[in-house]
């Protein structure tokens, strides 16, 4: 842990996407002396046509984007490469100004694009079967390095907002650990001004901190995820460090007065590992745990990634997992894994570019 820094590098000019609607109508008014309704076109700007220079803000008179050139940036995180997966899966590789780089993951279904955003680099939580865990954590990202993310991969889309029909803060790092960033960085994405996303299109997974849950409730709108992946104390300790601060009675506590809109559920993400927590006394227990709050279950078969030792179960054993939860009328949802030949798949984020056997194209 030596020489560990959670802390952002120091930026010489202001970037406007670490500021809320609020705080950029403050700075438009008590540092430039503009009046309000220039807020409202920078905001336009920035998050409703996706303006990387302030050059192209023409409406704007051009004093007041010489003066913004100069004490502000909105400068675009470079996309450093793009890993393309057999399954259509791509993985934005963005490089940060401190040399450090980032990721995010386009995910293609039958009838949407998810995005998966990171939130910190590398990870301090230490899950056993994540890779990214075992990079640990060099720094937290601020608000605008998460926020761009989005920006950049609308235009690697080339500008099609409403081809992203979800954004997941499931890529690198613990969300509910870099809170303050994690939380503005949402309600921008949110806010009827900009992007106007649905709390319903916003999720937010987090391992377990279960203080922070009231936090997000209160602060944001954004849907919940809960990576769950053991149903005792004693396995889920062993499987993720952060269980022996928060156990499970102290997480399902808080997920029951976590509250939730009307036809909202939370998601419990529940990773199976061959002969860890994939027997049928772990899917009753689960069906016990589930039952407690509004909820369903995504099950998520284990992708190795040459960092640990886990395997991943049998489909006949997954499939029978999956069976005790749904007699049980516990929702349960098998994840069908996406951009694995390109180290994008869950737990695998941080790998590097690609599988040495896939046929993943790089450009």
């Amino acid at each position: 842990m030596d020489g560990l820094t959670t802390d952002t590098p120091a930026m010489d000019k202001l970037d406007l996407r670490d500021l809320s609607f609020e705080e950029l109508e403050r700075f438009v008014g008590d540092e430039l002396g503009e009046k309000p309704y220039r807020a409202r076109q920078l905001f336009r700007w920035l998050y409703r046509r996706n303006a990387r220079a302030f050059a192209e803000m023409t409406d704007l008179k051009e004093e007041l984007r010489e003066r913004l050139e100069a004490r502000c940036t909105i400068e675009p995180l470079p996309i450093a490469a793009v890993h393309r997966s057999a399954d259509g899966t791509e993985k934005l590789q963005l490089a940060l100004k401190d040399g450090g780089a980032v990721e995010a993951v386009l995910i293609p279904g039958d009838d949407r694009l998810t995005l998966c955003v990171s939130s910190q680099v590398g990870c301090a939580m230490g899950c056993a079967f994540c890779y990214t865990g075992s990079l640990k954590l060099s720094r937290n990202l601020t608000c605008a390095e998460i926020v761009d993310q989005y920006r950049q991969a609308l235009h690697h889309l080339g500008g099609k907002a409403e081809r992203i029909s979800n954004v997941v803060l499931m890529g690198m790092g613990e969300p509910l650990a870099n809170f303050d960033a994690v939380a503005k960085a949402v309600n921008l994405l949110m806010d009827d001004r900009g992007y106007d996303l649905s709390g319903r299109r916003v999720t937010v997974s987090t391992c377990g901190i279960a203080p922070r849950l009231k936090d997000l409730a209160e602060q944001t709108d954004a849907s919940l995820a809960v990576s769950l992946n053991a149903t005792t104390d004693t396995t889920r300790s062993l499987l993720m460090p952060i269980n022996r601060k928060h156990p499970l009675a102290e997480l399902m506590r808080a997920l029951e007065a976590f509250p939730l809109a009307r036809r909202k559920r939370i998601l419990f993400e529940y990773v199976l590992l061959a002969g860890v927590n994939d027997t049928d006394e772990d899917a009753r227990r689960l069906v016990k745990l589930a039952r407690r709050i509004s909820c369903k279950v995504n099950l998520i078969p284990y992708n190795p990634h040459g960092a640990s030792d886990f395997a991943r179960p049998s489909d006949e054993r997954i499939l029978a997992f999956q069976k005790i939860l749904l007699d049980a009328g516990v929702t349960a949802f098998i994840r069908q894994s996406r951009g694995q030949d390109i180290y994008g798949a869950c737990g695998m984020l941080g790998r590097g570019a690609r599988r040495p056997d896939s046929t993943a194209r790089i450009s």
